[in-house]
C-alpha cells in the first residue's frame, strides 16, 4: 500500500463514527427513579429537526401494595385504625400513555439542551381489595371489599433538559411537568350475604368520609353491596431522570 492508501484507511473509522453519530436520531430511555417504587416508564424519542422532536412514553405499575404507604400515613398523621387497615390491604396498579412534542431552545439542538414539551396523557388506575369493616351491632363486625378503576385524560407542559454523555448514551432530566384534565371511574363491591340496614348505613358513612377534593361522588348502597362513582378534575406532575441509548 502506498502512503495515500494508508491515510485513507486511517480516516475510515473516524468518518464512520461521525456518520453513525449524525444518524443517531432515535432514543430509548428508562425513567430511573420510578423503578424504586415499582413503576416502569419507557420512552421512545425521534429527533425530527434541529429543534424539534417527538416522543412517546409508556408507564406501568404492576398490581401491588400502595407505594410509600407508611410515609403517607405518617405525613398525613392518619391514626384511625380502620383507615390504616384499608391502606394496608389496598392493592393498586396503573398504566399511562404519553405522547409529547419537544421544542429544544439550545443552539446545539438535535436532542440536546433545554426544552419545553406540550404533552397529552391517558392514564388508567385500578384498585383492588379496598376493605371496609362494617358493624351490624356492637361486637358483630365483618369486612366487605371494593375494587374498580378510574381513567383520566390530561394535558400539560414539561420543562427539562437533555445531554449526550457518551457517543450513544443520553441523560434526560424532567424538571417539572404539571398537567390537568378530567377523570372518571367507579369502585364497587358485593356482599356474599345481604347487608342489614345498619351495615348499609355504616358503609355509606365510610364512603362519604373519603375526601377527594373537587370530585363529584355518587354513592349507592343496597343489601347486595355498594358502588361509588367518581367524576371531576384530575391533575398531576411529571418529574424524572431518564437514561437513554441513541441509535
Amino acid at each position: 500500500f502506498n502512503s495515500s492508501d494508508m491515510k485513507a484507511r486511517h480516516l475510515v473509522l473516524p468518518l464512520l463514527l461521525i456518520t453513525l453519530q449524525a444518524s443517531a436520531q432515535n432514543m430509548i430511555k428508562l425513567n430511573l427513579p420510578g423503578v424504586a417504587i415499582n413503576t416502569y416508564s419507557i420512552q421512545y424519542a425521534r429527533v425530527l429537526t434541529r429543534n424539534f422532536s417527538f416522543a412517546l412514553a409508556y408507564r406501568t405499575m404492576p398490581n401491588g401494595k400502595l407505594p410509600l404507604k407508611d410515609k403517607i400515613i405518617d405525613k398525613a398523621n392518619i391514626t384511625d385504625p380502620d383507615v390504616i387497615n384499608t391502606m394496608n390491604n389496598l392493592e393498586m396498579s396503573n398504566t399511562a400513555i404519553t405522547p409529547e412534542f419537544r421544542f429544544y431552545l439550545s443552539k446545539r439542538g438535535r436532542g440536546r439542551g433545554f426544552y419545553i414539551a406540550p404533552f397529552y396523557r391517558y392514564s388508567k388506575y385500578t384498585v383492588k381489595n379496598m376493605q371496609f369493616t362494617i358493624e351490624d351491632s356492637p361486637g358483630n363486625e365483618r369486612t366487605i371489599g371494593l375494587g374498580g378503576s378510574l381513567t383520566s385524560n390530561t394535558g400539560g407542559l414539561l420543562f427539562g433538559a437533555q445531554w449526550r454523555i457518551a457517543k450513544v448514551v443520553c441523560l434526560d432530566f424532567w424538571f417539572i411537568g404539571p398537567h390537568y384534565g378530567n377523570g372518571n371511574g367507579s369502585i364497587a363491591g358485593t356482599s356474599s350475604i345481604p347487608l342489614s340496614t345498619n351495615e348499609q348505613n355504616d358503609i355509606r358513612d365510610q364512603l362519604d368520609n373519603i375526601d377527594i377534593p373537587l370530585t363529584d361522588k355518587t354513592i349507592t348502597v343496597n343489601s347486595s353491596g355498594a358502588t361509588m362513582t367518581l367524576k371531576g378534575p384530575w391533575a398531576g406532575i411529571r418529574t424524572g431522570l431518564c437514561l437513554g441509548i441513541r441509535f
